[in-house]
C-alpha cells in the first residue's frame, strides 16, 4: 500500500477521496477520532483516518483483480443484472 497524502482521487479510478467510500469494511475508534479502512470502487483497499483535521486517505493498494471485484449496484439490495 502507498501513502497518499498530497492526492485528492483515486489514482487508479478518479473517485474523490472527499467522497463516500463504495463499501467501509470497517471502523475502529483512536484516541483522536477513527481509521476507516474502506474499499474504492475500483477495488483499491484504502485506509482513512478521520480526525479534527478532517477525513483523509492516508494508504491505498492498487485496484482489485477484474475477477475480484464485486458487481456495482445502484442501491443496496439492488441487482445491476439487467
Amino acid at each position: 500500500m502507498t501513502s497518499t497524502e498530497a492526492t485528492a482521487a483515486c489514482p487508479h479510478c478518479g473517485w474523490p477521496d472527499g467522497g463516500e467510500p463504495f463499501r467501509v469494511l470497517s471502523r475502529h475508534a483512536t484516541a483522536t477520532g477513527h481509521t476507516e479502512w474502506t474499499r474504492c470502487g475500483c477495488g483499491s483497499l484504502q485506509v482513512r483516518v478521520a480526525d479534527v483535521r478532517g477525513t483523509r486517505v492516508v494508504s491505498r493498494s492498487g485496484p482489485a483483480a477484474p475477477e475480484c471485484r464485486e458487481p456495482f449496484s445502484s442501491a443496496p439490495g439492488v441487482s445491476s443484472a439487467r
